[in-house]
């Protein structure tokens, strides 16, 4: 068959009949098996301290380094990672990300995670959607991080329109330059039936995805659901947030999530926190979580517990020598 015709600026659109389109190959479907589609653009919600930025330097990580994500799904397609995190300063994403790198055994200079070093990032001005572009050219990603989308547009969240000319932008950018594109977005307080329904603002958004991840916190654990459109989907999984040998996102086991079940139904975990927050408060200087067990006699798996729920809402950090209020609560 004859090639296609020139698209010109008036007459005909130009077709093509699908059989001379190029089949994908099975091998190319994904680029975190399982996790993101390849080349796929979505959404990753949830409510605030629910990690959604975790989450989302955990699959940069993993797809820069060509390392599994939460330590399960491949990566098909590793490459440079670009990302913009527009709530995190520089040397907090930093600390984070070096984390995460070490525990897969790399160094943070040989991994090409890259950082849009501005500090503001407006999708909605044509003069910044081309100078992102400018950058995807230059750095040939294989993956986008933009976090988090309120603070990408001055729009209303609302209006389909508005929210439609953003997300056409980038999708347009993902199909132009082959990568994919993962956008944090918030989740309203409410409950809602399936989990896209709970992104705040139009549902544009969870339309827009090929791949969408939802966060919620159940029983002690992060429940982390997936839906691809073009593949089906695993069943939901429980994350924890692990402080050993650092902070990291991990798949729960059986018996860390019987653990977190049980500390946040027989044992108010909230007390052990305040206990925790207070004697991080006295000391002044980093504790150990042998030091914090002893003092407070509590068991082992209670304080663990503890820690990772206070580092999952902020209000704590995992630092080399133990854990420490996080700045907010020193002030």
């Amino acid at each position: 068959m004859s090639a296609p015709r020139p698209e010109s600026a008036d007459g005909p659109f130009p077709v093509r009949h699908v059989a001379d389109i190029d089949p994908q190959p099975a091998e190319r479907q994904w680029l975190v098996d399982g996790l993101w589609l390849d080349q796929g653009v979505g959404i990753l919600g949830g409510a605030p301290k629910c990690c959604k930025t975790w989450l989302a330097a955990e699959i940069a990580c993993a797809v820069a380094s060509g390392t599994p994500a939460l330590g399960r799904f491949e990566v098909r397609r590793p490459g440079p990672a670009l990302l913009f995190c527009a709530e995190d300063s520089p040397p907090t994403l930093r600390r984070r990300i070096e984390g995460l790198v070490a525990v897969r055994g790399h160094e943070l200079a040989h991994v090409p995670l890259l950082l849009l070093d501005i500090g503001e990032l407006r999708l909605d001005r044509a003069t910044d959607v081309e100078r992102l572009r400018a950058t995807v050219v230059r750095t040939r990603p294989r993956l986008l991080v933009l976090d988090p989308f309120v603070r990408l547009a001055r729009i209303d969240e609302n209006s389909a329109a508005e929210v439609s000319a953003v997300l056409g932008a980038l999708r347009r950018l993902q199909r132009d330059h082959e990568l994919a594109v993962l956008v944090v977005h918030h989740a309203r307080k409410s409950p809602a039936s399936h989990p896209g329904q709970s992104l705040r603002g139009s549902s544009d958004f969870a339309a827009w995805g090929d791949s969408n991840l939802y966060l919620a916190r159940r029983a002690g654990a992060i429940r982390l659901t997936l839906e691809h459109r073009s593949a089906s989907a695993l069943p939901p999984l429980d994350l924890v947030l692990a402080t050993e040998p650092v902070t990291h996102l991990a798949i729960a086991t059986r018996d860390v999530t019987a653990t977190a079940t049980a500390t946040a139904t027989t044992e108010p975990v909230d007390d052990l926190a305040r206990d925790i927050m207070a004697l991080l408060a006295e000391r002044a200087r980093p504790v150990t979580k042998n030091e914090i067990r002893d003092s407070l006699r509590r068991r082992n798996e209670d304080v663990r517990a503890a820690l990772a729920d206070l580092v999952a809402r902020g209000l704590i950090r995992h630092v080399p020598d133990g854990w420490m209020l996080a700045p907010r609560q020193q002030a």
